[in-house]
């Protein structure tokens, strides 16, 4: 029972439980947003019909192919994502990037281990090797005697 109760209140289990009850809950949201408002404008778009293709199918060899139904779903998958793109994601995108756009940078890249280090440092932590200021010369040791 121990391991059984360890596996349950595991952060990982607990984290994936509730992304799933959340995109439950954001999928009926989107398909309620996709079949109220966004396809009754394409509708009035379309001359007040909206796009319907169920009985559309064609005859091969005597076997009924019934594409219609997939056209269907091929076109509301493409309005979610489309929705889901303008909607969710780009707006996303655009508020991280705004977040992270004034972020200073308080690291760099030692050119000799390339280990992350301050900006300010003048010798890198984990290689001991002198760093190079932006005008090419090394950096004045301060307050230190070099042999």
């Amino acid at each position: 029972m121990t391991g059984f109760k360890k596996f349950l209140v595991r952060g990982n289990l607990v984290e994936l439980a509730v992304a799933v009850v959340i995109g439950a809950a954001f999928s009926g949201l989107v398909d309620a947003l996709v079949s109220d408002i966004i396809t009754p404008l394409i509708g009035a778009v379309t001359g007040g019909r909206e796009p319907d293709f169920a009985d559309y199918s064609f005859k091969l060899n005597g076997a009924q192919f019934q594409y219609g139904d997939f056209v269907n779903h091929a076109l509301s998958f493409l309005i979610v994502a489309a929705v889901i793109y303008w909607l969710v994601v780009l707006p996303m995108t655009r508020l991280l990037g705004l977040l992270t756009r004034d972020k200073a940078v308080t690291e760099k890249q030692c050119p000799e281990c390339l280990s992350d280090i301050p900006v300010a440092a003048r010798r890198c932590a984990f290689c001991t090797a002198v760093l190079v200021s932006p005008s090419g010369s090394p950096a004045p040791a301060h307050g230190r005697h070099s042999a």
